[in-house]
Order: structure tokens, then sequence, then C-alpha cells
């Protein structure tokens, strides 16, 4: 057992080490914080006092946090931004509403609703985590997320010509005990004129999904360039590659406002084997939503690859371009 050492009596008053004793009356070990940091890079340092667990203790009590700011404080997360959902939502507030067909609660969103061949592309699949920060940014257990997206030729189910009558790429779950929803998918094509990205409305619960204005939130997730560099050159992407070419996530009309940084998918993975994406979705229910319509605001070009439709910015159309 380690031995600590008497402070010595000068006529200035006890010291230890030849440091005066903040607390005189007290002993070595009961002069506070700041008297023991002190010690901590003297010669004989804390570790001599109390041993190595009681110094590194100290170290962990006034050292801040390693990790920063915790993720399951509200006050520490920001919100998801709320975005257009675009010219093709499928949830009624554009035409058709896929949300009232059963069978729409489904994890793998490759085929329509009722079975169809899978649509071609690279597979993909992607994890929403919602959190609630109104409740100290808990998970939002129960929650109903409805994602879709285009497909490798840049066309959405439901509106494109010739897949009017498919509902591929679209599909909701529920949040799970950790505000998890994750979907089985592939990875969406570039069309002229916006970032690759990945539609979403979040509801308060399954049973508001057939009222698209009950959506909490509504967003998008962008992708980062390097992946989509590497799944673009695969000939499936025909013409997602030159799509890209002429856009920036500082230039596009939605993700330009910060450069999608607080919905930049996470993204592992491969061309060949595949990809997961996560992206965390903080959202304050405290706030009254604003997304969920078409954004206002100059035209953008039309014709994707594989005639697939235009941009999501601009007057929303009553169809998409062929």
């Amino acid at each position: 057992m380690t031995r600590i050492p008497e402070p010595v009596d000068t006529p200035a008053g006890p010291t230890y080490e030849g440091r005066p004793l903040a607390r005189p009356d007290e002993e070595v070990v009961d002069q506070g914080i700041s008297f023991d940091l002190g010690t901590l890079v003297s010669r004989r340092g804390i570790v001599g006092l109390f041993g190595l667990g009681a110094g590194a203790a100290v170290l962990a009590a006034c050292s801040p946090s390693a990790g920063g700011a915790s993720s399951s404080s509200g006050s520490s997360l920001t919100e998801i931004p709320d975005e257009t959902a675009g010219p093709y939502p499928g949830d009624g507030s554009n035409g058709p509403d896929v949300l009232e067909d059963s069978g729409i609660v489904r994890r793998d969103i490759r085929s329509s609703i009722g079975g169809s061949d899978p649509v071609p592309g690279v597979p993909l699949d992607f994890t929403f985590t919602v959190l609630d920060m109104a409740n100290g940014g808990a998970p939002m257990v129960g929650a109903a997320v409805y994602a879709w997206h285009c497909s490798a030729a840049g066309l959405y189910s439901m509106y494109s010509d010739g897949v009017t009558d498919e509902t591929w790429l679209r599909g909701v779950q529920v949040t799970d005990d950790n505000g998890d929803v994750t979907f089985t998918s592939v990875m969406p094509g570039c069309y002229t004129g916006r970032w690759t990205h990945i539609h979403f409305e979040v509801y308060a619960s399954v049973d508001d999904i057939e009222d698209s204005s009950k959506a909490i939130a509504t967003s998008q997730m962008a992708f980062p360039q390097n992946v989509l560099d590497a799944v673009y050159a695969l000939d499936t992407y025909d013409g997602s590659a030159a799509n890209l070419a002429q856009l920036s996530l500082a230039t596009d009309n939605v993700f330009g406002d910060d450069g999608g940084v607080h919905q930049m998918g996470t993204l592992k993975g491969d061309p060949d084997a595949g990809y997961t994406a996560a992206l965390t979705v903080p959202i304050d229910t405290s706030t009254q939503p604003t997304g969920g319509t078409m954004a206002g605001g100059g035209d953008t070009p039309q014709g994707g690859p594989g005639g697939g439709p235009g941009g999501d910015g601009g007057d929303r159309p009553a169809a998409p371009p062929s």
C-alpha cells in the first residue's frame, strides 16, 4: 500500500513538495482538484499518492468528453432540414397515392407492390435513424418513414413514361426501439438538374401515412461523390456520370444551402458487393414542418438518363417529361 507523505511545516504554513497547502487544516489528499492537478505534473505526481487508477480518475473528471456532445441530447442535435417532396412523391399531394395501397409497408422496395421483376442496379441497404429532439434526442419509436427514389435509369415509378403502373422504389417502414428503419433497394441514378438523392417523409405513426399533410418531416438524403463516381462507371447507369458532372452539392437546388452537410449519407461497400448507407434524422416535433411542397423559383433542365424526369426544382409539372 502506498504511504501518503506528510506535509512539511514552514514559517509560512504547511507545504507539500514546496507547495503551500490550499487547505492547511486538511490532509494532503483533501486539498481539492486544483491542488491534485498541480501535484499530477510535479516530480512525484498524483500517481505516487493515490495509484494509477486515482490519477486517471482525476484526469477524467477534469477533461472534456472525448466524444464531444452526447448524441442523446436534443440540444446537441441539428434538425434534419425540411426539403421539397419533389414533383413525384406518390403520396397523394401530386396525383397518385401509393400510401393507400395494401403492401406499402415493406422493407424490400426493388419490385412493385404485388410483384414484378426487381429493378436493375447496384444493391443498396439504407437505414434512417429517427431521433426525437423534443424528447432529449431519444429514438423515435413507432414512427413511419416513407422513402422513394428514382431508378438507375432516372425514372420514377407512378410518373415516368412507361412505368406509371409500377410502384417500385417506394415503401414504408416503422421505426424500431432504436429509431431505425432499413430499406433494401438499389443505388439511384442521376438525372439532369439534381444531385443524387433519396426522398423521405416521416409520420408520427403508420396510421397517419394516408394523409401527406400529417408528415412531421420531409427531407432528402444525399450521396458522396466518390461513391457515385464508382457506381456510375457501370453500364446500368448510362448517362448518370455525365449528368453528375454538370452538378455539385454547392449548386444543387436542394442541398446547395449548406452542401448537404446534415443530409449526407454514410456509405460503405463497393459496386460489386453493393452498399449500405446510414443517415441520422433528428426531428424537432415542437416546430412546424415546412417541407412537403415543391420548391419555387427557376426552371431546371429536363430529360434525364433513359428519358427520366428532370430536376426537382422549379414549378411542379402535371406529369414528368418524356
